[in-house]
């Protein structure tokens, strides 16, 4: 046989995948509702509570990346899949509740 014929290749069962990666989905838009309504409570404005956000999605990032370990290839197609899937979904549930919560607080 020769090397090419030899070369694994490697299978993903395409439930898991999905599960996986609607199970970041809900990770990342319960935490940016949690995260969007401190923020909202806290009163921050403007580039403050963006910067929040780049904040809460980084450590959530590195909080799923120490969960997996150095096994990620084992439950994802790619680590960008880890790292960066739902953060858009996110940032609006972000928005919402921070708007939401800084009215509430602050303005009336």
């Amino acid at each position: 046989m020769d090397a090419q014929q030899k070369e694994e290749v490697e299978v993903f069962n395409e439930r898991a995948v999905r599960r996986n990666a609607a199970n970041i989905e809900y990770c990342r838009t319960s935490a940016a509702a949690v995260a969007g309504a401190t923020a909202g409570i806290m009163g921050l404005t403007g580039l403050y509570g963006f910067a929040f956000f780049v904040a809460y999605s980084l450590f959530l990032s590195v909080l799923l990346t120490v969960k997996v370990g150095s096994h990620w290839s084992k439950y994802f197609t790619t680590r960008r899949a880890l790292l960066f899937d739902g953060i858009i979904g996110g940032l609006f549930t972000y928005v919402l509740l921070w708007t939401f919560l800084y009215g509430m607080v602050h303005v009336y």
